[in-house]
């Protein structure tokens, strides 16, 4: 008995140092699976000759979903669940972002390319967190990540 609870002494003293680990692991995956959206969103654009978007009409923290419309019809390719406990920023607050025929994002429907950021960062925490990581997408299509929510390399 007396091991054992020594053990529960140690796991509860240990157990808050790797919040600040988990909050890393969370906001890495939400960047890589962000990453792996606009990717995934570029190439089908190229494939389908455009008419693909990006749709998180209920904010990017709720999830989003890739679409094509072609002839008025419109068809979900995929749908990604929210982030777990992890906020996620655009730079210019759009929820729709637009793929063309060439891959290249837009925040407007035929309008020119745009380069964007996200800012990722753990929940009720500030863009500024150690765990924060900010996704850089140039007009090329380049995406990169900086640390801490730094800003974009111009």
């Amino acid at each position: 008995m007396v091991t054992v609870a020594i053990v529960a002494i140690l796991a509860a003293l240990a157990g808050p140092s790797f919040t600040p680990l988990i909050e890393r692991w969370r906001v890495r995956d939400a960047a890589e699976t962000l990453t792996s959206t606009l990717y995934l969103a570029r190439s089908e654009a190229i494939k389908r000759a455009g008419g693909i978007t990006i749709d998180a009409t209920g904010g990017w923290n709720t999830g989003w979903k890739i679409t094509h419309t072609q002839n008025g019809v419109t068809t979900d390719i995929k749908v990604t669940a929210a982030p777990n406990k992890t906020s996620i920023a655009q730079s210019n607050s759009k929820t729709l972002l637009y793929v063309d025929r060439w891959g290249m994002l837009s925040e407007s429907n035929g309008g020119a390319a745009n380069a964007m950021d996200f800012v990722l960062f753990p929940e009720g925490k500030t863009q500024t967190d150690n765990a924060a990581l900010r996704l850089c997408t140039t007009i090329g299509g380049r995406i990169a990540q900086v640390k801490h929510g730094a800003a974009c390399p111009a």
